[in-house]
C-alpha cells in the first residue's frame, strides 16, 4: 500500500504541475480559487487542491480548497498539511482528510497528496480537523482532531476527541487506533478539538494545547495536556493556558498555537463568532502568562483565517486561507476553506507583530514592470510621472486603470492632507461601474474592504498620521488581494472577477497623493 501511494503521489505532482504550467498562459480566462465543475488550479503563491486528485472515476475527485493549515518545517522544507475541502462530498463519505503542500522558499509550492485520509462511519475521523505535528526521537506524532456527530456515532461517544498517527518520513502515516484522548471532567466533549503539540523547554516535557469549552459554563478555554514521552501514549491534564475573559466571552478559540520570538511568548487562535472575527494572539513575557491583549490583537482581517505558525531557525511565518464566498461572486457570503496565504511576522519594538508579505513573494515581483494604461481620471485628479493627486473634499474623485490580469504585484506610496474622509483602491467587479473597494479611512483609524453593494467585508486596526507617506505593497493572484500597509499590517480579501475588469484609485472626502506608482509581474 504505502508503495501505490508513493506512486500515485508522484503521478498526481506531475499532473498539478502540467495544469500549473499550461494556466500560466490563461490570464484571459483565469478567475482564481476553485471553479465549479472545471479544474482548480494549483497557484504558485495562493494555492488551493487540484481537481481529481482521487482519478476521474471517484465520486469524491472534485475541485477543492486549503483548510485548516498546520505547517512543520523539518531539514529545510515546509510540509504545509492542511484540511482539504472538497466541493463535491457524496452522502456516507467522509470529508477534511490531511493532505500536504511542500515548499522551500514559500512562492513555490508542489501537492504532495493525501497523508491521512478520513475514517468510516462508525470511526472517530470519519471527519478530521486541525491538528499538528511534532517530532520525539526518530519519530513523528501527527495529532489531530477526530469528528463524528453522526447520530449512531454520539449515542455513545465523544463527538471530538485528539487521535494520533505516526511516521518515520513525514510521507506515510501510521494511524495508532489506540490512542485516543477526549475531554475530561469538567470539559465539553462535544467541542474538543485542535491539538497544537510542541516541546515544552521549560518543563522539560511535551505540551499539548487543545480547544475546548467548560462544562458547566461552557466558556471557552485552551486546555493543557503534558507528557514526558509521546510514545508512551499518556497524556496528563494541567491548568488551562488561556481562558476567555469576561470581556471576550469567546465562544471558542480554535486552532491555538504558542512560540516564542525574542523575548516574548505569543498566544495564537482563531474565533469566529464575536465583532472581531479573525486570527488572535496574546503576549507574554512567560509561557505561563499573565497574557496581555494588545490593542489591535489580530493577525489579520476576518478573512484570514486559522493562522498558524512555523519557523525556519531564523524567521516565523503565520498560515492560514482565505475564505472563499459562496456563491463565488463579489455578493457571496464568507465560506470555510479557500486559497492558503502566508505572512511573515515581525515585531514592534514592544512586542507587538507584525506582518509583511515573505521575502521570496516580492521577489517574485522584482524584475519585470508594466506600464498602467489609464482608463479614466475625474476632473479632480491630477497625474504627473507616475503619481496621482486626489482632490476630493466634496465630490469623489477617481483614477482607473485597465485590468492587471491574473497574477501582479502593486507597490505605491500614499500620504494623506486630512483627518477625515476615505482614500485607498477600487477593484471593478462588473461593467456597470460597482466597484470592490479597500480604503484607508483615517477618522476611525481602520483599513475596510468593501462589496460593490458598499457592505463591510473585512478590516483591520491602523493608526494613522496625516501628511506622513506610506508604503503600500498588494499581492494579487486570481481572486485573492492581498494589502500590506507599511510593512506591518495585513489585510486579506476575496475579490471575484477583479482579474478581468478595471482597477484604480479613490478618495472621498480626503485629499491624498498616490506617488511612485508601479506594477510588476512574475517573469
Amino acid at each position: 500500500m504505502k508503495s501505490t501511494k508513493m506512486k500515485y503521489s508522484n503521478i498526481i505532482t506531475i499532473v498539478s504541475l502540467f495544469f500549473s504550467l499550461i494556466s500560466c498562459s490563461q490570464d484571459d480566462t483565469y478567475i482564481g480559487g476553485s471553479i465549479s465543475g472545471g479544474n482548480a488550479e494549483i497557484t504558485s503563491i495562493f494555492p488551493v487542491p487540484p481537481s481529481q486528485w482521487m482519478g476521474a472515476n471517484d465520486p469524491y475527485y472534485s475541485a477543492g480548497y486549503t483548510g485548516d493549515i498546520m505547517p512543520f518545517f523539518d531539514s529545510g522544507k515546509f510540509h504545509i498539511y492542511f484540511l482539504h475541502d472538497a466541493q463535491n462530498k457524496p452522502a456516507g463519505k467522509g470529508f477534511h482528510d490531511i493532505h500536504e503542500y511542500l515548499s522551500t522558499d514559500l512562492a513555490h509550492f508542489t501537492y504532495e497528496g493525501q497523508m491521512i485520509p478520513y475514517g468510516k462511519t462508525n470511526d472517530p475521523d470519519f471527519a478530521i480537523g486541525t491538528g499538528s505535528v511534532v517530532k520525539a526521537g526518530s519519530l513523528y506524532y501527527f495529532y489531530y482532531t477526530g469528528h463524528n456527530e453522526t447520530p449512531a456515532f454520539v449515542q455513545s461517544n465523544a463527538r471530538e476527541s485528539v487521535l494520533c498517527a505516526t511516521s518515520s518520513d513525514l510521507k506515510n502515516w501510521t494511524k495508532l487506533p489506540a490512542f485516543k484522548i477526549t475531554a475530561p471532567a469538567g470539559y465539553y466533549n462535544y467541542d474538543f478539538r485542535d491539538p497544537h503539540v510542541f516541546y515544552n523547554d521549560e518543563l522539560k516535557k511535551y505540551s499539548m494545547l487543545v480547544s475546548t469549552q467548560t462544562e458547566p459554563g461552557r466558556k471557552a478555554v485552551l486546555l493543557h495536556f503534558t507528557t514526558a514521552d509521546p510514545a508512551s501514549g499518556k497524556w496528563d491534564v494541567q491548568t488551562p493556558i488561556y481562558t476567555t475573559t469576561p470581556q471576550d466571552n469567546y465562544l471558542m478559540m480554535e486552532c491555538a498555537d504558542i512560540f516564542k520570538m525574542g523575548n516574548y511568548w505569543y498566544l495564537i487562535f482563531s474565533e469566529n463568532w464575536s465583532a472581531n472575527k479573525g486570527t488572535h494572539y496574546r503576549m507574554a513575557a512567560s509561557m505561563n502568562g499573565p497574557w496581555i491583549k494588545p490593542e489591535n490583537d489580530r493577525i489579520d482581517g476576518e478573512y484570514f483565517y486559522a493562522g498558524k505558525t512555523a519557523s525556519d531557525g531564523n524567521k516565523r511565518y503565520v498560515f492560514g486561507w482565505n475564505a472563499r464566498k459562496t456563491p463565488e461572486n463579489d455578493l457571496g457570503n464568507k465560506d470555510w476553506a479557500g486559497n492558503m496565504v502566508i505572512h511573515e511576522l515581525s515585531q514592534n519594538i514592544d512586542g507587538t507583530l507584525l506582518a509583511q508579505a515573505p521575502q521570496s513573494v516580492k521577489d517574485l515581483f522584482s524584475k519585470k514592470s508594466v506600464n498602467l494604461e489609464v482608463d479614466a481620471m475625474t476632473a479632480n485628479v491630477t497625474a504627473n510621472n507616475g503619481s496621482y493627486t486626489l482632490s476630493s473634499t466634496t465630490d469623489k474623485a477617481m483614477a482607473t486603470f485597465k485590468a492587471l490580469g491574473k497574477k501582479a504585484k502593486l507597490k505605491v506610496e500614499v500620504t494623506f492632507s486630512n483627518d477625515a474622509g476615505t482614500t485607498g483602491f477600487v477593484f471593478h467587479t462588473n461593467d456597470t461601474g460597482s466597484y470592490y473597494k479597500i480604503v484607508f479611512d483615517l477618522a476611525k483609524g481602520i483599513v475596510t474592504g468593501y462589496n460593490s453593494a458598499a457592505q463591510e467585508v473585512t478590516s483591520i486596526p491602523f493608526q494613522f498620521q496625516t501628511n506622513t507617506k506610506y508604503n503600500i505593497e498588494i499581492i494579487i493572484e486570481g481572486s485573492v488581494v492581498v494589502l500590506y500597509f507599511n510593512g506591518k499590517t495585513a489585510l486579506t480579501n476575496r475579490i471575484y472577477g477583479r482579474d478581468q475588469n478595471k482597477w484604480g484609485l479613490i478618495a472621498e472626502g480626503q485629499n491624498s497623493t498616490f506617488s511612485n506608482l508601479q506594477i510588476t509581474k512574475q517573469e
